[in-house]
């Protein structure tokens, strides 16, 4: 196991929780739901017991046509400096088009022109940033059509082009399995797993036909085994358990967290 360890997604319901948890090695933020300068006392707490807090973007919209927003990456920047981070996330995504925002992440069209205005964005984003950024992959209900590069060779390219990490979400690979037909043991072969930032992963539930990630639910036995799959090709330096609704007690969390400890541990 990396340097991160078994981590949790802290929320302001989880507060006591992640203090007394078991097994928490590292914690994450919403970047958007806090403050650089008003920190909550229990993220302060765990700071101080040495815990690493890493701030997670959902509002940069790297992917959308307009240039960047500084004033969200400022933000990032500020809240980084202020946990003391070592590093910083958004996902592969837009969220806003049109002077409209989507409330969801969208997935970015996999062609060059999309890639050429990613790029750029990232570029900016990073210049503005105290720590490296790491980017993640979405859970997409649609894929956009003339794709021309697969969804490996769009991210290895992003990599090699902005030298920025990978936040590699197994819960999401999952989610595009079942409802785009996509392979995610070969996605996983092919993606750059040295550019590792961290692992995410999470619970969902199937509706109507569709599968719905929903960090609401407890992880599905098939997205642990793809989490087996990415620690069998690579040491991940982390990985961290989101939760978001229906809070379930503190022993299944800790169960939850105690096995994915023994799937990234096993010899």
């Amino acid at each position: 196991m990396g340097a991160l360890g078994v981590g949790i997604g802290w929320r302001p319901e989880l507060d006591l929780t992640v203090e007394r948890l078991p097994g928490v090695d590292f914690a994450e933020v919403v970047a958007e739901n806090l403050r650089p300068d008003r920190l909550p006392e229990s993220l302060v707490l765990l700071r101080k017991r040495g815990l690493p807090v890493l701030p997670h973007a959902v509002s940069l919209s790297l992917g959308g046509a307009a240039p960047v927003e500084m004033k969200r990456v400022a933000h990032l920047a500020a809240l980084a400096e202020a946990l003391e981070a070592p590093l910083v996330s958004d996902h592969v995504c837009f969220v806003r088009a049109g002077g409209l925002d989507s409330g969801h992440l969208l997935p970015v069209p996999r062609t060059r022109e999309a890639l050429d205005v990613l790029v750029a964005n990232v570029r900016a984003a990073q210049k503005a940033l105290p720590v490296p950024l790491a980017l993640e992959n979405i859970a997409a209900l649609l894929d956009w059509p003339d794709a021309e590069l697969t969804e490996a060779q769009f991210l290895t390219e992003l990599t090699e082009r902005t030298g920025c990490l990978l936040l590699v979400d197994v819960a999401n690979l999952y989610a595009n399995a079942r409802n785009l037909g996509s392979d995610p043991e070969r996605l996983l072969d092919e993606l750059p797993l040295e550019r590792l930032a961290y692992v995410h992963i999470a619970g969902g539930v199937e509706r109507d036909g569709v599968y719905h990630d929903t960090h609401a639910h407890p992880i599905l036995p098939e997205v642990l085994e793809l989490l087996e799959e990415l620690a069998a090709r690579t040491d991940p330096p982390g990985v961290l358990l989101e939760r978001d609704d229906d809070f379930p007690t503190d022993d299944e969390l800790a169960a939850e967290l105690a096995a994915i400890r023994a799937v990234v541990t096993r010899p």
